[in-house]
Formats: structure tokens, C-alpha cells, sequence
């Protein structure tokens, strides 16, 4: 879906941060909905507009989840995306703001500092894969490398 955001900073001579939307592009692949403010392609070299495309892949793979996610809030009433706290009650992490979980299975770490390259990752209690294939054990906390095209994300085994 295209449309709606600030649209004033497409206007030529505005300040735009293609970063910025890259990486927006990135978390909004694995939240409920996914939505542009702009079309990629006007605004996006073509570098950029294949991780956003990678992106919408990624949301691809996890469709059907997210549907499955959908139908069980409407049943239960828990959301969807939840910070870790909600799932790990009690565990000490109620102070960390920058990943969240989407269900009990997923969890990302998008880099939210700009022109960062890494960042710590708190993985919580239980076996998680990551987006690069390797499996880490929780309760931990790792640093990941984090160049425009990757989004960190770990399902729980």
C-alpha cells in the first residue's frame, strides 16, 4: 500500500533520508501492516529499492503468520506485536524498548541508530535462530552486524 505518512518530505528540495525509509520499510515488513508513504522507485536508487523489495520478501515468508497472528488476536485479544516483557514477564526485560516480538516466535532487533553498522541484541530464555542462519541460546546478549540490508530477526526453535 502507497500513500499517507509526511508527505511533504517528498517535495523536491525537502530534506528525505533514504535510509531512514529503507530501514522503515524493514520493520513495517514484520508488523501487522505495511504501508509506503512514497513509491520506492520514485524515490529510491536501485541499491535501495532491492533491500525494500528483499523486505517485502521477507514479509512473503512470514505471511503466513501474520495471518495466523491476526486470527488468534481476534479470538483471544492479545496483540500481535508485544515487547518482551509480555512474553518473558518478570525476566528483567521491561527496559528494553528497541526489539519486539511478534506472537511468541519472532523477534526483531531493527537498527534504529543511523549509519550504524551493529548493534546488541537481547535474546531472551530458549533456542533462537537467526536471519543469518546461526542458532544462539538465550538468555544472552549478542551484537549483530547491521548493514542497510539486513533486519535482525530470530524465531524461537
Amino acid at each position: 500500500m502507497v500513500g499517507g505518512g509526511e508527505w511533504t518530505t517528498f517535495i523536491p528540495g525537502s530534506p528525505f533520508d533514504p535510509e531512514l525509509f529503507v530501514r522503515s520499510a524493514q520493520v513495517h515488513a514484520l508488523c501487522p501492516m505495511m504501508q509506503f508513504s512514497a513509491s520506492p522507485w520514485r524515490v529510491l536508487d536501485a541499491e535501495k529499492q532491492q533491500i525494500v523489495r528483499d523486505a517485502v520478501a521477507l514479509r512473503q515468508r512470514f505471511a503466513p503468520m501474520i495471518v495466523s497472528l491476526a486470527k488468534e488476536t481476534a479470538r483471544t485479544g492479545e496483540p500481535i506485536l508485544r515487547n518482551l516483557e509480555y512474553n518473558f514477564p518478570a525476566q528483567g526485560y521491561a527496559a528494553v524498548k528497541d526489539e519486539f516480538m511478534m506472537g511468541e516466535t519472532l523477534l526483531v532487533a531493527p537498527q534504529l541508530a543511523k549509519g550504524a553498522t551493529s548493534r546488541k541484541v537481547v535474546i531472551p530464555p530458549g533456542t533462537w535462530k537467526a536471519d543469518d542462519g546461526t542458532t544462539i541460546a538465550g538468555p544472552t546478549t549478542i551484537t549483530v552486524s547491521t548493514p542497510l540490508s539486513r533486519l535482525p530477526h530470530f524465531v524461537r526453535q
